[in-house]
């Protein structure tokens, strides 16, 4: 099946592009990360649609054609998890499984926590569940992991990362979407470079992981958009923090874990605070689902059909 067509959906007071198909199957939205669309999920979209899924992939707030709210506290976790609230109200569902990769797991768990009676439950591929810490985030990372983290970098130098992705954004995200990395270097970030410098250098370890004609849906879409709105996301990490104090951190939900043997993200011990987990760690990086489609199904699949479906009424 070719990718399903886009059509704008109102929700939480903004458009949101939306990708649907399998209408009338068991409802599941797909979230996607940074810096990502819901074209991340191409391969997934027909299998599930196939084993009686309806699938629903948004291009999220920032992204693509959806609109781009001008604030950046428009981009904290409470919005995000509404857009999606507001998604099924729109739709006419009460609850649906979701699916998240990168950034969109950290959405979908926080999503499981804040609205759980909109959550029949969650697989998640890189990010997993860390619960609240004690400590406020950036300056904790600033302190580990020094000002030029990515992450750090965003927050203390706002919009200068963004507006340099922007200036090459065909150079940015062929070096981000890369794979077998690791079979070039011990490290994960290729070459040595930082994310922020990925618009000024050519990188030459590893493989570009997807075609040219797939990677130019990417471009144009983020020559549209731009790179300030998804880099918002990232300057609301210590909002999140400051709003989630009194958030129980558990997560009653079934849950499904995907990790990359080598992704950058940090594997995590979560039974603590997920009860009903599942994992499983594919010999790939961090684009799971894009990296390793056909394995990334298999499990997906085998979870979904095992696991949620008799839960669906």
């Amino acid at each position: 099946m070719n990718f399903p067509k886009p059509r704008k959906i109102r929700t939480n007071g903004i458009e949101l592009v939306v990708h649907e198909a399998g209408v009338g199957g068991i409802p599941l939205v797909l979230a996607h990360g940074w810096p990502e669309l819901a074209y991340s999920w191409r391969y997934q979209i027909p299998a599930l649609v196939e084993q009686g899924y309806h699938v629903i992939a948004p291009d999220q707030r920032g992204y693509g054609y959806s609109d781009q709210p001008k604030h950046v506290d428009d981009y904290d976790i409470h919005q995000l998890c509404a857009d999606h609230v507001g998604l099924l109200d729109a739709l006419g569902i009460e609850k649906a499984i979701y699916v998240g990769h990168d950034w969109g797991a950290i959405i979908i768990w926080q999503h499981a926590l804040l609205h759980p009676d909109r959550v029949m439950g969650v697989a998640n591929l890189s990010v997993p569940f860390f619960v609240r810490d004690q400590s406020e985030p950036i300056a904790f990372w600033e302190k580990m992991l020094g000002s030029q983290y990515y992450i750090v970098h965003f927050n203390r130098q706002p919009e200068v990362a963004a507006k340099a992705f922007e200036k090459n954004p065909d150079q940015f995200l062929r070096n981000m979407f890369r794979t077998k990395q690791w079979l070039d270097s011990p490290v994960q970030q290729p070459d040595g470079q930082s994310i922020i410098k990925m618009a000024d250098v050519s990188l030459e370890s590893g493989e570009l992981m997807m075609s040219e004609a797939d990677l130019a849906v990417f471009v144009e879409n983020f020559q549209h958009s731009g790179f300030v709105a998804p880099c918002n996301w990232y300057r609301n990490f210590t909002r999140n923090w400051q709003t989630t104090a009194n958030v129980e951190q558990n997560v009653v939900q079934p849950a499904l874990m995907i990790y990359g043997a080598h992704d950058m993200v940090p594997q995590a011990d979560m039974t603590q605070y997920v009860a009903d987990l599942e994992t499983h760690t594919l010999d790939c990086g961090h684009w799971i689902q894009q990296e390793k489609p056909e394995q990334t199904n298999e499990i997906l699949l085998e979870w979904l059909n095992r696991k949620m479906r008799p839960l669906y009424k």
